[in-house]
C-alpha cells in the first residue's frame, strides 16, 4: 500500500505562457469577484451529514452588505459559467447558501444557486488559482472521457461542481450492494480509471478525491469514475501516488478487481484506456501540445521529485524520452508520446 504524502504541496503561480494559454480558450475570463473576497465572512456554522458527523464545511455568515454584494457576483459568475455572460435570467437566479470548507490545501467555497422558476440548483466552487490544479483540470478535459468547466482570473479559479457519489460513500455503503455483474463492471472502471492516472500523472486518486457516476442504460447500470480533485497534477516524485490502486482507502476495489478479474482482464482494459487516451490526445493534438509546451517551461515540482519519478519511468519503459526529460511537463510529454506511439505500432488500420 502507498505511504502517506507527508508534506503539504505548495502552491505554484500561474505563468504568463500558461494564462495565454487559457485566454486562446477562453478560460481565462474577467470575473466580479475574488477568493479573498469571500474570506470576509464574520462567523460560520459547521454543517452535520445525516448522521450527525461533522463535513468540515462551515456554512459562512457575512454582513447584509457584503453578502448582497456577493450573491450579486455570484449570479453573474453562474452566468459566465453555465450560459453566455449576460444579465438576462439573474432576477431568475437565488444564492442558497456560501459554505466554507476547513479542510485539504484549497480551502474552498461551494456556492449553492437557484432556480426560482422551477427549483433546479447547481453548485460550484471558488478556489485561489494554482498552476497544479489548472493544468490537472485542463489534462481532465482534453485526456478524459469527462468535459470540465472552469474559469480563472489571476489567483481566483472558478470551478464547476463534479458530481457523482464520493468514492469513500460508495466503498462504504454501496459496493457491497452490487450485484456480481455489477460488480466487474466496477472492476474493470476502476482499472480503466487507475490506467488514465497513471498515464496522465494525476496524483492522490485517494477515496475522497473522486467520485463514482452511475449511468442507468436499459438493461443495467454503468460505472464511471470521475477524479473531482486535482491538485497533485504532476508534483510528487513516488510513483504510487499516480496509482489509484497503492492507496488503503481503495483497498476494497482493489481486492475486488483481483477477485473477479483476471490478469488477461485487467491487462485488455489498460491496453483499452491507453488507446483511448491516445486517440484524444491524437484528435487534440494543437491544443494538448501547446498545453504540455506550457507545462515544460513551468517549474511544478522540485528537482528531487522529478528526478525520483524520472527514474522510474525510464526503468519501467526503457524509452529513452524520459531519460532526457528536465521536468514534469517534459516526462508528461514523454508519457503520452509513449502511448501514442505504441498505440499507432501495434494498431494494423492506423494509415502511416
Amino acid at each position: 500500500m502507498q505511504k502517506p504524502i507527508r508534506y503539504k504541496k505548495q502552491p505554484y503561480p500561474i505563468s504568463e505562457g500558461l494564462l495565454a494559454y487559457l485566454k486562446k480558450y477562453s478560460r481565462n475570463v474577467k470575473l466580479p469577484v475574488t477568493y479573498d473576497d469571500f474570506m470576509r465572512f464574520n462567523d460560520g456554522l459547521p454543517i452535520y451529514d445525516e448522521k450527525g458527523g461533522n463535513t468540515l464545511w462551515l456554512s459562512a455568515f457575512y454582513g447584509e452588505d457584503e453578502r448582497k454584494e456577493l450573491d450579486d457576483a455570484i449570479k453573474r459568475i453562474y452566468s459566465i459559467l453555465h450560459v453566455d455572460g449576460s444579465s438576462e435570467m439573474i432576477p431568475y437566479l437565488n444564492v442558497d447558501a456560501i459554505d466554507f470548507c476547513t479542510f485539504g490545501n484549497t480551502k474552498p467555497f461551494r456556492v449553492k444557486v437557484r432556480n426560482i422558476l422551477n427549483d433546479n440548483y447547481v453548485f460550484f466552487y471558488i478556489k485561489k488559482a494554482d498552476a497544479s490544479r489548472v493544468y490537472g483540470l485542463e489534462l481532465e478535459h482534453i485526456l478524459s472521457p469527462n468535459q470540465i468547466n472552469f474559469l480563472v482570473q489571476d489567483d481566483t479559479l472558478i470551478e464547476e461542481h463534479i458530481s457523482g457519489i464520493p468514492g469513500d460513500l460508495f466503498i462504504d455503503h454501496y459496493l457491497f450492494k452490487c450485484t456480481a455483474s455489477e460488480k466487474s463492471a466496477i472492476a474493470k472502471e476502476f482499472v480503466k480509471f487507475n490506467e488514465r492516472c497513471f498515464v496522465r500523472l494525476l496524483g492522490d486518486m485517494r477515496a475522497y478525491n473522486y467520485v463514482v457516476v452511475l449511468t442507468h442504460d436499459f438493461d443495467r447500470i454503468q460505472y464511471r469514475f470521475r477524479a473531482i480533485d486535482f491538485d497533485q497534477q504532476s508534483y510528487e516524485g513516488d510513483k504510487d501516488i499516480y496509482a489509484p490502486n497503492s492507496f488503503k482507502e481503495n483497498k476494497p476495489l482493489l481486492d475486488l478487481v483481483n477477485e473477479v478479474l483476471s490478469n488477461g482482464s485487467m491487462e485488455q482494459y489498460k491496453r483499452e484506456e491507453r488507446g483511448l487516451i491516445a486517440k484524444r490526445a491524437s484528435s487534440e493534438e494543437y491544443r494538448l501540445r501547446t498545453l504540455i509546451d506550457c507545462m515544460s517551461r513551468d517549474i511544478l515540482a522540485p528537482d528531487e521529485h522529478v528526478h525520483q519519478l524520472r527514474a522510474y519511468l525510464y526503468n519501467l519503459t526503457r524509452d529513452v524520452n524520459f531519460k532526457r526529460s528536465k521536468n514534469m511537463g517534459d516526462l508528461l510529454a514523454s508519457a503520452i508520446d509513449f502511448v501514442l506511439r505504441n498505440y499507432q505500432n501495434i494498431n494494423p488500420y492506423i494509415i502511416h
